[in-house]
């Protein structure tokens, strides 16, 4: 626990002028970013007597090691510098909302020459425009469903779009008339865009006016006599108002305006979000959040506004966002919201009439999430800190392992050798941490010295990225030999930020690291530690046949109780690793195998190796190509192409392999055999190895 004394700037360091501040630990880690009016005020507000401040607070100043900040001119921009730390940085002690689940939205890809309609999740693409979220999936291909009756707008897939402009024949939904099937040249790209931004504008909410241009059309086509096209566009009408009528009315008049709030008790907070497009509620979403930062309703909403708007422009953020408390610097908030929609915003809270009803409405869903989310909750959060106090208690730690790490090694009979290592913090998965290995010193199935390997390459990049920082020095080495700083000969596949002062993922050491396997790896990965002067990252391992916890050093195990939280942790913590590992390692595998004859090539390398399958499709083809045709694959020479078609040519097929018993010939894609299903044990060990060969003991 550090003493925010020790790190309080002096006075009349701090200005008093708007900006942004961080504080950050001892590994130079990001934990909080705040920003104020005047910096001065609010800065010094930390460093008062501890028994004065709120208890997250008073956990997150003395969690630091330094504070830093940066003026800005203006209110709204420290609002948009305050949002953007906060996603890049990830801090620990800020609100972060997380979706209570995932919301599908109906996407149209306007970026592509024949834009597509179709459901899409996760983050929001460039050139696409979104509709809703909704609730679900399924009620979104009903509104399309309905819709392309009138806007026959592509809805096939990549693929099959492809394959129908190859073979001149559309997909069913063009031959019954729900797709313009620009595929086969049916609607030139422009007419097609054109249904595309009619479809666009109508879900919108600019559905009146087309309504009452269909009708006009209707009443034009029955008075010249055309009455199956006046017949058409009635039923035309008709499919669109039961689109209509999917969504529910809420205000007679055409109200764009997003509605949020926010249920809250000493620990959680829930928010809900109604948007509402043409006076009709168009999509739900909701988020929940530990509340760690002392933060009241006001600075829940203003959290929420910038996580709901911080990537939106144009249409996208509406005229009107009704929300339960005005943020602290509201003035500042509505600017910024209304430079990125490009014209005004109302921010406000309703006081009467239909809008108080429907945000009361709101309110009541909050909750409920709320509820429902701390019944799911509130047993997991037991659990996983019980499961941390097993652990060191188990371990003989000062304390809980709020940071694990886990180390796996994986390959296929000595082949493809590969680790993985996965973190968890506070009993939970990061994902955007995790990493993979590849063993490159040596081939064989020698786990020790590959587990030796990745704890050396992963804590020598540890105290690299340390000594950049400034916090490591050779003084602090103990062995009086200098760290050996030249570039790491590693495999990692880990795409490095640009030096700009931050420390990287590997700067942060965890408190517990975990092998998979017994006696042997532990004692491989303490020797790595030891020999990088580490001595302050516990080591443990979890061996699979018995669930045996193995500390280095130790003749006999660890055994926990089956029932212990501490050591269902472990085991989800062991089999991520493992399960990573071998998806990396399958994928390898399948690169390997994938260009077959070509391995034999010289100097062909992998990147190569993939565009002359890309360009010719299978080896086969390529086999039978000249070296004029291989010369137009890009990075291929004429040199090169000569040997790829040599090395082919005395690649001599196998012989045809024979089911014995159906007496079928066994071929693969290309024609060549395969060894025969009904091969001796010995073989067909050679050939595929079963799941379990792939676990590593």
């Amino acid at each position: 626990m550090a003493d925010p004394s020790s790190y309080r700037p002096k006075p009349g360091q701090i200005p008093d002028s708007p900006g942004v501040y961080k504080f950050r630990d001892e590994h130079r880690r990001v934990i909080y970013v705040g920003k104020a009016k005047s910096l001065r005020p609010r800065l010094s507000s930390y460093f008062q007597d501890l028994a004065n401040l709120h208890p997250r607070t008073r956990t997150m100043v003395t969690t630091a090691a330094s504070v830093e900040w940066t003026v800005v001119s203006t209110e709204v921009e420290a609002l948009q510098l305050e949002y953007s730390w906060i996603k890049e940085y990830d801090p620990r002690f800020n609100v972060k909302y997380r979706d209570d689940k995932s919301y599908p939205s109906l996407a149209v890809t306007l970026g592509e020459e024949f834009p597509r309609v179709q459901v899409m999740r996760g983050p929001k693409k460039k050139g696409v425009r979104y509709f809703g979220p909704y609730g679900h999936a399924w009620a979104i291909r009903e509104t399309v469903d309905l819709m392309l009756r009138v806007f026959p707008v592509r809805t096939c897939s990549a693929g099959v779009f492809k394959n129908a402009a190859r073979t001149g024949r559309p997909c069913l939904l063009g031959y019954i008339g729900k797709c313009s099937a620009p595929c086969v040249g049916r609607v030139t790209p422009e007419e097609h865009r054109e249904l595309a931004d009619e479809f666009c504008d109508f879900m919108a909410g600019r559905t009146g006016a087309y309504l009452r241009r269909l009708e006009r059309q209707m009443h034009e086509a029955a008075e010249e006599m055309e009455y199956e096209k006046a017949g058409r566009l009635r039923d035309d009408m008709e499919a669109l108002r039961r689109a209509l009528e999917k969504n529910a009315v809420v205000f007679n008049d055409a109200t764009d305006a997003d509605l949020i709030a926010v249920a809250e008790d000493e620990l959680e907070a829930a928010v809900q979000i109604f948007h509402v497009r043409g006076g009709r509620v168009r999509g739900q979403r909701g988020w929940v959040t530990d509340k760690v930062e002392a933060v009241d309703t006001a600075g829940l909403v203003e959290h929420a506004l910038q996580q709901l708007y911080g990537e939106e422009k144009g249409d996208a953020v509406p005229k009107e966002v009704l929300v339960p408390a005005l943020p602290e610097d509201a003035p500042a908030v509505s600017q910024w919201l209304a430079e990125r929609r490009g014209s005004n915003v109302s921010l406000r809270i309703p006081q009467r009439g239909d809008k108080k009803d429907l945000m009361a409405m709101v309110r009541r869903n909050a909750q409920q999430t709320l509820v429902l989310h701390k019944t799911k909750r509130a047993s997991d959060l037991t659990t996983r800190s019980r499961a941390l106090e097993e652990i060191a208690e188990a371990l003989g730690l000062d304390s809980a392992p709020l940071r694990i790490e886990c180390f796996d090694i994986s390959h296929l009979q000595g082949d493809d050798v590969v680790a993985s290592m996965v973190v968890f913090e506070d009993g939970l998965p990061r994902k955007s941490e995790y990493r993979r290995f590849q063993i490159k010193t040596f081939e064989g199935q020698d786990d020790v010295r590959s587990m030796h390997e990745v704890l050396t390459r992963r804590f020598r990049r540890y105290l690299q990225e340390k000594e950049k920082t400034g916090e490591w020095t050779e003084a602090e080495d103990g062995t009086g030999a200098s760290l050996d700083t030249t570039a790491e000969t590693s495999h990692e596949v880990a795409a490095d930020a640009e030096d700009d002062g931050r420390p990287k993922r590997f700067a942060y050491p965890p408190q517990l690291v975990v092998v998979d396997g017994g006696q042997p790896q532990v004692a491989a990965a303490r020797r790595a530690l030891d020999e990088l002067g580490i001595d302050d990252v516990a080591i443990c391992g979890l061996a699979k046949r018995l669930e045996e916890v193995w500390l280095p050093g130790e003749d006999d195990p660890v055994v926990l109780p089956r029932s212990s939280e501490g050591l269902y942790l472990l085991q989800r913590v062991r089999d991520t690793a493992h399960d990573f590992a071998i998806r990396y390692q399958r994928t390898k595998r399948a690169k390997r195998f994938k260009a077959g004859p070509l391995d034999a090539v010289p100097g062909l390398g992998d990147t190569r190796k993939q565009a002359l399958i890309k360009h010719f499709g299978s080896v086969k083809k390529l086999r039978s190509a000249t070296i004029e045709q291989i010369c137009e694959v890009p990075g291929i020479g004429r040199k090169t192409a000569e040997t790829v078609a040599v090395v082919l040519a005395q690649a001599a097929p196998a012989a045809p392999a024979v089911n014995m018993a159906t007496g079928e010939i066994i071929e693969d894609d290309e024609g060549a055999a395969q060894a025969a299903p009904a091969a001796s044990p010995p073989e067909r060990d050679q050939q595929e190895c079963p799941p379990e060969r792939e676990q590593q003991e």
